[in-house]
């Protein structure tokens, strides 16, 4: 690990930077230092483009992974990817899915190169994503794929936990599930925590604390794949029906621990309905015609269709209909990079206004479904459609932020602090010619993402004062904030830290008018973030999430030491 807390990231199969913002939005302490990004079935390379776009060309790779030496990628800590999973992407069927031996899928040996080359100087810790049927695949051999994964990792000398995480559950805008994976290698700090497989999966680990679950019940499982790699490929799990990882699990030494979860989530959430823009926002040709609608409508809608297979068989295709438009009240459907383009398709998502108008998701809307800042896909020689496609390939940053939290906490034994919320949007830099950006207008404006939440009008509420210096920061209309109380033996020892749920900042002069969730409360000092400060006194530190607004300032009395007022909800709603 890099001195002062620095965990030198490799981004592989980099797209369009979602590890990096989730990383990054985590804790100041990753710092990707070198990724990698290549579309080996175009030309002019989109990803690449945004990513040297939003994070400059230093350390980037814009050449085939396969021709790359390991010795010209720098050593580093962390290795992330969401390496490519086109083979059994759930746009296909399981039977026609090549797996790890299809074309695509030969990628996770790149991986494993990069790992067996570094030797030594092989990195801690792996945080890589894929489809949920990973697990599942392929359909002649159920979860050989998943298998040889595991296996080679373990005889790399690594310890590997796994989880399949829909983020709707969890309170984010998309029902997208995906299986993430993480290693620690045996001599890691993280390695050395785990005392008990069993806890580790279900209470300690890494995966638990981020996202925590139930068991299933009866489904918990124990086995051990054996053999050479090329034994596990041929051999794993043949002629059986089902395939033996659950969707939560750990491995050690090739012995598996494996249990099928369901979600256990109490926070915040967010609709499709939430992180629409206002109908005057919307370009015109993102609307659909009149003449268009019913071709919409017949897309949507159930049928059964006589046709002719290749060999000369009759059948009745057929499918079930599906919502149309989409509800505004749930997690949006799971977006595939078909969603672009003004064609009527079954699977693109099509919001009524309140107009009563149908229309498509603009590019905004699509990087808020995966958590991206507004506009980061945004380029000059980047299409509309091609935007669609770069998202439906992505992944959500959320997911990576919480993950990425819980293993720096796991590391460091302390909260991690990032200046880079992932909501925060990456400068512009120049690509190619320094006037790319030169005829750009100005930033659209649009509204920001709601949230869905109850407000608990008994819940108690703490009103702080917010200094002079540190105004502007609380009313720049950032979704997340820290609030630095003064020192500790300042802070007044009426209120009771663990009856703490809301948070609303005082501005002299004015009142009270924006209301936050007290997501963390925890010890910290003002050198986290102000890297040059001399002040390391200990304070209280509560990170903040944006509920709401009052429609105006509400004068209130600060009655505990002129700087705070511990109440309850009601009394300012």
């Amino acid at each position: 690990m890099g001195n002062n807390k620095n965990i030198r990231v490799v981004e592989l199969f980099a797209g369009v930077g979602g590890f990096r913002i989730g990383l990054e939005g985590a804790s100041d302490a990753y710092q990707t230092i070198w990724n990698n990004q290549w579309e080996p079935s175009t030309k002019h390379q989109d990803a690449s483009l945004v990513y040297r776009a939003r994070f400059g060309s230093n350390g980037h790779s814009n050449n085939d992974i396969c021709t790359i030496a390991t010795k010209d990628i720098p050593d580093h800590d962390l290795l992330v990817g969401g390496f490519p999973c086109q083979d059994y992407s759930v746009a296909a069927t399981l039977s026609r899915s090549g797996g790890i031996e299809g074309k695509k899928g030969v990628l996770w040996w790149q991986i494993y190169r990069i790992l067996e080359g570094k030797g030594e100087k092989r990195p801690n810790y792996i945080f890589l994503e894929n489809v949920d049927r990973l697990i599942n695949s392929p359909a002649t051999q159920r979860g050989r794929d998943f298998a040889i994964i595991l296996a080679s990792m373990s005889d790399l000398g690594y310890i590997v936990e796994w989880r399949v995480i829909n983020a709707a559950e969890y309170g984010m805008p998309q029902r997208r599930r995906r299986t993430y994976i993480v290693g620690y290698r045996k001599d890691s700090v993280v390695a050395n925590k785990i005392e008990d497989a069993n806890n580790w999966l279900f209470y300690d680990g890494v995966m638990a604390k981020s996202f925590p679950f139930a068991e299933k019940k009866n489904t918990l499982s124990k086995f051990k794949i054996t053999g050479s790699i090329k034994e596990v490929s041929d051999n794993f799990n043949k002629n059986k029906k089902d395939s033996p990882f659950g969707t939560a699990g750990i491995m050690i030494d090739r012995n598996i621990l494996s249990v099928d979860s369901t979600f256990v989530y109490e926070g915040t959430s967010q609709t499709l309905g939430d992180i629409l823009v206002d109908e005057e926002f919307v370009p015109e040709e993102f609307f659909i015609s009149d003449e268009e609608l019913p071709k919409w409508q017949y897309e949507k809608g159930a049928k059964k269709i006589n046709r002719v297979s290749k060999e000369g068989y009759e059948y009745v295709f057929s499918e079930g209909g599906m919502a149309f438009p989409d509800y505004l009240d749930k997690p949006s459907r799971t977006m595939i990079t078909g969603e672009g383009g003004s064609a009527p398709s079954r699977f693109k998502h099509v919001v009524q206004t309140p107009s009563g108008r149908y229309r498509r998701l603009i590019p905004i809307e699509l990087e808020r479904l995966n958590m991206f800042p507004d506009n980061h896909t945004y380029h000059p020689e980047v299409s509309d459609g091609r935007r669609a496609f770069l998202m439906g390939n992505a992944l959500v940053c959320g997911i990576v932020e919480i993950i990425g939290k819980s293993l720096y906490r796991a590391i460091y034994d302390e909260e991690p602090v990032s200046s880079n919320p992932i909501s925060a949007k990456r400068d512009k830099q120049p690509v190619f010619k320094f006037d790319l950006f030169a005829n750009e207008k100005i930033d659209l404006v649009v509204n920001a993402p709601k949230k869905t939440y109850t407000l608990y009008p008994t819940k108690h509420l703490l009103i702080g004062l917010v200094k002079l210096d540190n105004q502007d920061y609380f009313l720049d209309g950032a979704p997340t904030k820290i609030y630095y109380t003064g020192k500790t033996k300042a802070f007044p020892s009426t209120i009771a830290l663990n009856k703490l749920y809301y948070f609303m900042p005082y501005i002299k002069g004015k009142g009270v008018k924006d209301l936050y969730l007290i997501r963390v409360a925890r010890i910290g000092n003002k050198t986290e973030i102000n890297k040059g400060s001399k002040d390391t006194d200990p304070r209280l530190v509560f990170e903040l999430e944006y509920l709401e607004s009052l429609p105006e300032y509400k004068p209130v009395k600060l009655n505990i030491f002129n700087t705070f007022r511990d109440t309850v909800l009601g009394s300012i709603l």
